[in-house]
């Protein structure tokens, strides 16, 4: 079992598949993706019981996902939401009107956010080339 999956949270399953699409990635892409970004985003997800958890993508020096915020680690943008985030991921709602609607919430530079919907679809892409 990944070590980003947690079984209270059903978005954790994204979560870990997006992560291990970062950990496949050849230096050259993670530092490509590095470059479009360079922010830290938070994720805290909140799941149906009222319990939160976050998971920290580092797309400003590492390019990979961890569970938890790590001491000493300042995110740029903070993404706040419930289990929308599975829709969020899938396509099914997007960024614009899942923030609109209130299931999605912002601290920090909400600009970085929007980048978030390309680094889903990197995971969505590399996902159906593996299935192929």
């Amino acid at each position: 079992m990944s070590d980003l999956k947690d079984q209270d949270f059903p978005s954790s399953d994204v979560i870990a598949k997006l992560g291990a699409v970062f950990d496949g990635l050849s230096e050259k892409e993670k530092k490509a993706e590095i470059n479009k970004s360079k922010a830290i985003f938070e994720l805290l997800i909140k799941n149906t019981d009222g319990k939160e958890q976050s998971w920290i993508i580092d797309l400003k020096k590492e390019g990979k996902i961890v569970k938890g915020k790590p001491e000493g680690v300042k995110s740029d943008v903070t993404l706040i939401m419930d289990e929308t985030f599975s829709d969020l991921a899938s396509g099914k709602i997007g960024g614009q009107k899942a923030y609109m609607t209130g299931k999605l919430k912002t601290k920090g530079n909400m600009m970085l956010a929007t980048k978030l919907e390309g680094i889903l679809k990197l995971g969505q892409q590399k996902q159906q080339k593996a299935r192929l």
